[in-house]
């Protein structure tokens, strides 16, 4: 397909979704949300996002313009405007854009344009502090579409400037995406990316999930190549190492918390996840995190353990630019606890926001720890269940999502969800099941 047949794609789906119901396909949460639901979704992406801001230098109030890729009906950039002198947001959409500027007319600051559903054309190079997407690049089906628009970032970002950007890092599964199921992008394309292009990769959270984050700092040309010259003396020595969900000195070698958090203190500017390194035991971990520095100059790196990695008490040391930065320190690697099969969450299947509400006839179970969610059965009422779809979401802990239709036949009211994996009985789970055409469908 063409750029040019793909953008009209794009932009006819994306119209037809936004005339059907935008805050469904914008949210994800339930059809028919009025607007304080639908704005109040966006409370923890946005604090989220604001907390980004830190890793730009000081600026006057108000002086600061930022950009988002995909604004829609303005969901995010309303709460976000508050931050900025200035915010502009984009959108293949010309529905979505109609929506935004209604949401947004109360607010002189905040502009959304049409675009071409690839590139930043309208904006000037070295003009934004700050870009931001969410749930946007998820949906684009062409993988060089959503490197275009990372591409674009860079430009318009101005030097020191930051792009947060969240991705479908899920493994590939199809020959071919569309407009709502988009192209995924691995951890290492990024990263590679970002060696490529004289971007400074400061965060890579969620690998191997369709939720996965990236933090990325624009750095002038020809960056990637001066820092070939080496670490220049630079010695960054760490200070403590605590479990990274946790204040606990220890991680158990696999499963959902094997990944430490490392307080340094002298790490040089131009340390990124591509150039810093940890060594644990001898073998790399996956940095996935450096944060802006503390008050007190301390920095947080966050990184998963590598696989296979022996307990007991184990050496752990940096390498800046392939050479040791730091002292070794240690690290108590202890066996993991046994894996407990729960059901995290259960709702309808499509209107997510109901909760255990069933309004269209599906219902999804979150299950974690789960060895053989194959195994996975359900019965309302005591009739048993059909149809189930499991679909894995993140690799750890591991975490599965199970879609299925209830019996046919209910009748609307209170009914008994029972649920087993196996052998193993889970408590029984109170849902309602709404009458066909009901309010919520």
């Amino acid at each position: 397909m063409s750029r040019a047949d793909l953008s009209r794609q794009m932009r006819e789906d994306w119209n037809q979704r936004a005339r059907e119901d935008a805050h469904y396909y914008v949210a994800f949460g339930r059809r028919g949300q009025d607007q304080e639901e639908f704005f109040a979704t966006a409370n923890d992406l946005a604090h989220g996002l604001r907390a980004e801001l830190r890793r730009l230098p000081p600026a006057a109030p108000g002086s600061r313009r930022a950009l988002e890729i995909g604004c829609g009906p303005g969901r995010l950039m309303r709460p976000l405007s508050a931050c900025f002198g200035e915010i502009h947001g984009v959108d293949v959409s010309d529905e979505m854009i109609a929506r935004a500027r209604e949401n947004l007319r109360a607010i002189p600051h905040a502009h959304v344009h049409h675009n071409d559903g690839a590139t930043l054309a309208a904006f000037a190079s070295a003009s934004f502090d700050f870009v931001y997407s969410y749930a946007v690049f998820q949906h684009i089906p062409s993988r060089e579409v959503v490197f275009e628009y990372l591409r674009e970032s860079h430009r318009v970002l101005k030097p020191g400037g930051i792009l947060r950007c969240q991705i479908n890092g899920l493994p590939e599964t199809a020959r071919r995406y569309d407009t709502w199921s988009g192209a995924r992008i691995s951890a290492g394309d990024i990263a590679a990316f970002a060696r490529q292009s004289d971007f400074q990769l400061l965060a890579l959270e969620g690998a191997a999930t369709q939720y996965m984050w990236a933090t990325l700092r624009k750095q002038p040309a020809g960056w990637a190549r001066s820092l070939a010259a080496g670490p220049g003396g630079w010695q960054v020595r760490i200070r403590r190492i605590t479990n990274a969900h946790s204040s606990e000195p220890a991680a158990p070698n696999r499963g959902r918390f094997a990944s430490i958090a490392l307080w340094l203190e002298g790490v040089p500017e131009d340390c990124d996840l591509n150039h810093l390194k940890v060594r644990i035991g001898g073998a790399e971990g996956f940095g996935f995190y450096l944060g802006p520095a503390e008050a007190d100059g301390l920095r947080q790196m966050n990184a998963a353990l590598p696989p296979g990695l022996a307990t007991g008490l184990q050496p752990v040391w940096l390498e800046w630019l392939a050479q040791p930065a730091a002292p070794a320190s240690w690290l108590r690697v202890i066996p993991p606890g046994p894996a407990v099969p729960r059901v995290v969450s259960v709702s309808d299947g499509i209107d997510l926001l109901s909760g255990t509400r069933i309004v269209t006839g599906s219902v999804k179970v979150t299950l974690e720890e789960a060895a053989a969610p194959s195994s996975f059965q359900a019965s309302v009422d005591g009739i048993p269940a059909e149809g189930f779809d499991i679909f894995e979401t993140d690799p750890l802990p591991p975490r599965h999502e199970i879609n299925f239709q209830l019996p046919q036949g209910l009748a609307p009211g209170l009914k008994r969800l029972e649920m087993r994996l196996g052998k193993r009985g889970f408590a029984p789970v109170a849902i309602e099941v709404a009458a066909p055409g009901g309010p919520g469908r």
